[in-house]
């Protein structure tokens, strides 16, 4: 999937999301979930790659869930850069967020990927 498409994409995953998490996830609007979006994948083609070069021995030693905590913290990142109409309430639903969206990418880059 390409740069836009993924944006798109965590766009839906980000409103769906708050939707269902209600009292844990906030997005103040719409345009506030693209910003997050944006954010988003900006972080993660520039610092993740880094991030995960750096934790490789813990995320070998924990056979790859080390990398839910770096998606995660991507996440944490986002909100701190987006500001306040974007919010999760714990890291520990973050953690979980990060587990949905990463289930949900990957079904969505196998099926566009064919």
């Amino acid at each position: 999937m390409g740069f836009w498409s993924r944006i798109f994409v965590n766009w839906i995953i980000f409103l769906a999301l708050a939707g269902f998490f209600r009292n844990s996830f906030f997005i103040s609007s719409v345009w506030v979930a693209l910003l997050a979006a944006f954010v988003l994948a900006i972080l993660n083609a520039l610092i993740k790659p880094v991030l995960q070069i750096l934790s490789l021995p813990i995320t070998i030693l924990t056979l790859g869930l080390f990398s839910i905590v770096i998606n995660a913290a991507m996440l944490e990142l986002t909100s701190a850069i987006v500001g306040p109409g974007f919010e999760f309430s714990s890291f520990g639903i973050t953690m979980v967020i990060a587990i949905i969206m990463s289930i949900c990418n990957a079904i969505i880059s196998n099926h566009f990927a064919n």
